[in-house]
């Protein structure tokens, strides 16, 4: 990996970002820029988030860095992502996790497909990749240890819910469409409920589908 990840990398710890050694390395490990559409791979190491096509965007490294910290994620456990998009968080929770534990879950079917091409040729190929719509999860391969959600929902889905394990967590922004949305960290109670920890505001692009939002409210 060149420089410029690992200036990333650096300014990410320095700003407090990165945390941990395993997301530390993950950021080196998977290179950015193949995820990155060609006109805006000279921006792959900036801090910013950036458009892949479909109204979609590739999220800014420190928002990614956030989710990814507050989750505690650790090798070894099942973990399902919901916004598959460029494919770039997706390896970064199968270096962390390893791949065989991951799945990651795309409602477009052009950025599954791309997303397939990208990471069939990489070291992550034995991560699932599932087109569906991700609000309702992904049965066969549940329950999780860990969920995130790339996509602002209006909360969390229900069927996620059911789908983590008891003691496992959840990350989501969650708010309106437009505004305003905070990320949020569900922690699963052996009652089978949240207890929700309200973090930073955000921006995402919209979690649409069958228990997120309509596609007539976009």
């Amino acid at each position: 990996m060149g420089s410029n990840a690992q200036t990333l990398v650096s300014s990410l710890k320095k700003e407090g970002y990165i945390r941990s050694g395993l997301v530390e390395q993950a950021f080196l490990s998977v290179p950015r820029e193949m995820f990155v559409p060609e006109e805006f791979r000279r921006h792959s190491y900036e801090d910013t988030a950036l458009p892949i096509g479909w109204g979609q965007t590739i999220s800014a490294p420190s928002m990614i860095a956030i989710m990814l910290e507050r989750l505690s994620l650790e090798p070894g456990q099942a973990v399902l992502e919901i916004g598959t998009g460029s494919g770039y968080n997706a390896c970064l929770l199968a270096h962390i996790a390893g791949a065989r534990n991951v799945v990651s879950v795309e409602r477009i079917g052009e950025l599954y497909e791309r997303a397939k091409d990208i990471i069939q040729g990489g070291p992550y190929k034995d991560m699932e990749l599932v087109l569906s719509d991700g609000t309702l999860g992904y049965g066969p391969r549940a329950p999780y240890d860990r969920i995130i959600v790339t996509a602002a929902a209006p909360s969390f889905p229900a069927s996620l819910v059911s789908q983590l394990k008891v003691g496992g967590k959840i990350a989501a922004p969650v708010g309106c469409i437009e505004g305003p949305q905070h990320l949020i960290i569900g922690s699963k109670l052996v009652d089978g409920t949240l207890e929700r920890r309200v973090d930073i505001a955000c921006i995402f692009v919209p979690l649409v589908g069958k228990e997120g939002f309509s596609p007539k409210d976009i």
